[in-house]
């Protein structure tokens, strides 16, 4: 035993570098699950974690005139912990941990109260060598030798040459990895998880001179991009004008609810009811990114694309934006108001509704808030509707109101007595929960609507109801798809990402639109109904009354999906067939979503609706 102890000391830097290297290796391939099909997938595999991986391991002793070990063992141990991090943030996100996500961990719902979901006891094993690497230092590092430090400049050398082939083999796999930096997954595919970080902080660094270097000319290709897309009215222009506007955000909630049952009861009886008399859009995707509920409300508000790393909200909350609110007020002097039962610097409210124009803000200090009446982030819905009615009557009409309902939030807690409906009965614990919180979201609104009739404050109202992003992540989906009784395939997976949209105003008869679209057309949908014509677009938001069925749905990671064809896991599919087909039938759509996110980024990171009058 001595002996192999005297061994790995002696060969410390080898052994570490090994064993990180494997592990990158069997995370990349197992934990995040990404593609390994070629012989040329399998080498990019191997490759990339090395030259990064040497060369920060070895930032513990390049600048030293002594071999550190307990230098390159911490460094070793933070490698480590940072490849545990993304790999618990990629469970339930199916993403990776970005420098905008570290400056805003008290916003990453889900990774709080919630982490006992996604830890694995199989995780131990990235952790129990370093007690023995521990051990080993300590019994080395009085003994008479040291190990040898390795030769600088060639161990630098080394280190670069494989980086270098690192980045050649990733462009011979795409040449555009480096140009579509939003798509995180191909990029820790292409390059690796350290390289992908490495790359991620110099991203970070050259956008905030964006801002510095703009000028009214830098948003001409903007306009003129945005000037050759659709502005087709149709019959309902104008429909809701004048009336009251009150948006409700549903957390976390999927369209697969809507007309499902459980054990024989309705999960959401009273949304289904409501679509009778509502205008419901069955084929809406979310589009939301890291922010998350803060996305949803920006897309919905300005109808530009969330920035694919953070929240416009915590990154860019200064910004001159032309939002709902704002063209409300120019319009027919709106007053504007918005409702959360959390705290008013969550995902940074407190800054960036003014800038969308809001002129009050009710949070949980406006709220009775006690232990009973309260659950996971914030107050209960139920209570959260009822004591909002009281604040909502103070508002001058026209009003918009914003609602952000919170009880259906991962990991879906509700005590026994709140729960309506027994948990569903799947193999996933998740999914059974979820089927509860969503219930007892649906009876919430329901409470809403009958105060809000009760009040007099129903009939002249326009209500835009809608899912702000998924629930149910990828890790959990199983459960899902044993729910609906249907395969896990990439389409299926697709189409667990629509989110309920739900137009309801009083008295108009309700109609079902099958009609393709994002999340972000919900912005440019109210404007039709408001009666609202804008002098000039400033937004990539598709009427969804007239919305071109081909025009693709833009996601953030740089996929979409149209009526022929969809781009998922950077393969083309046939939506009909819903089997791979050539890439070439998805080549022009793609042409349109690098299109319009990267001018969607120009105009947030360089805050170009500035120089728009």
């Amino acid at each position: 035993m001595k002996n192999f102890i005297n061994w790995v000391g002696k060969h410390y830097l080898t052994v570490l570098f090994v064993m990180l290297w494997v592990k990158v290796v069997v995370v990349t391939w197992v934990g995040f699950n990404l593609t390994v099909e070629t012989w040329l997938d399998f080498l990019v595999l191997l490759i990339n974690p090395m030259g990064i991986s040497l060369l920060l391991m070895g930032l513990a002793f390049i600048f030293k005139k002594r071999f550190s070990m307990i230098g390159v063992l911490i460094a070793y141990v933070l490698l480590i912990g940072l490849l545990y991090a993304n790999l618990l943030y990629y469970r339930f996100y199916i993403d990776f941990v970005t420098v905008s996500v570290l400056m805003q961990l008290n916003n990453v719902g889900g990774l709080g109260p919630s982490t006992l979901e996604l830890i694995s006891p199989f995780d131990l094993l990235l952790f129990l060598d370093i007690i023995f690497f521990v051990y080993v230092w300590r019994k080395t590092k009085h003994t008479k030798w040291q190990p040898t430090m390795p030769h600088k400049k060639k161990y630098v050398a080394l280190s670069m040459v494989l980086i270098m082939m690192t980045f050649s083999l990733a462009l011979m796999r795409n040449p555009y990895v480096l140009q579509a930096n939003y798509d995180r997954e191909q990029l820790v595919e292409s390059l690796g998880l350290y390289n992908y970080q490495v790359f991620n902080i110099i991203n970070s660094l050259q956008s905030p001179m964006m801002k510095v270097v703009a000028s009214d000319k830098s948003v001409e290709p903007v306009t003129s991009y945005l000037q050759g897309m659709s502005d087709a009215k149709s019959d309902y222009f104008g429909l809701a004008e004048g009336k009251n506007l009150v948006l409700i955000s549903l957390e976390s909630t999927q369209n697969f609810v809507i007309n499902r049952k459980v054990n024989g009861e309705e999960i959401t009886p009273f949304l289904n009811s409501l679509i009778e008399d509502s205008y419901y859009f069955s084929n809406i995707y979310e589009q939301a990114a890291q922010g998350k509920t803060s996305d949803a409300e920006f897309m919905i508000h300005t109808g530009l694309y969330p920035l694919s790393s953070g929240s416009v909200f915590v990154r860019r909350p200064e910004n001159e934006f032309i939002s709902l609110p704002k063209l409300l007020k120019t319009k027919n002097n709106y007053s504007a108001a918005t409702f959360h039962g959390n705290s008013i610097n969550f995902w940074n409210r407190k800054q960036m509704y003014p800038s969308l124009g809001y002129n009050q803000y009710f949070s949980e200090e406006d709220y009775h808030i006690t232990e009973e009446n309260s659950v996971n982030y914030g107050i209960k819905d139920i209570p959260f509707f009822e004591q909002s009615i009281t604040h909502l009557s103070t508002l001058t009409e026209p009003y918009m109101a914003s609602f952000l309902t919170l009880t259906n939030h991962f990991p879906f807690l509700l005590e026994s007595e709140d729960q309506r409906i027994p948990p569903a009965d799947t193999s996933v614990d998740v999914v059974n929960r979820y089927v509860t919180t969503v219930n007892y979201e649906d009876a919430a609104i329901e409470r809403f609507f009958d105060l809000l009739k009760k009040e007099g404050m129903y009939e002249d109202t326009i209500f835009v109801i809608y899912g702000d992003h998924y629930g149910i992540s990828q890790e959990f989906e199983e459960g899902v798809h044993e729910l609906l009784d249907q395969p896990e395939t990439p389409i299926n997976h697709l189409q667990l990402q629509q989110i309920p949209v739900i137009i309801h105003i009083p008295g108009q008869e309700g109609a079902t639109f099958e009609t393709i679209g994002g999340e972000i057309d919900i912005h440019a949908t109210i404007l039709e109904l408001m009666g609202i014509d804008e002098d000039q677009r400033t937004n990539f938001s598709e009427n969804l009354f007239t919305r071109d069925p081909d025009k693709p749905v833009v996601f953030r990671d740089g996929s979409m999906v149209a009526s022929e064809y969809a781009y998922l896991n950077n393969a083309c599919y046939s939506m009909h067939t819903e089997s791979l087909t050539e890439e070439e039938n998805c080549a022009t759509y793609l042409e349109t979503v690098r299109k319009e996110l990267k001018l969607s980024d120009e105009m947030i990171l360089g805050d170009l609706l500035r120089f728009i009058e």
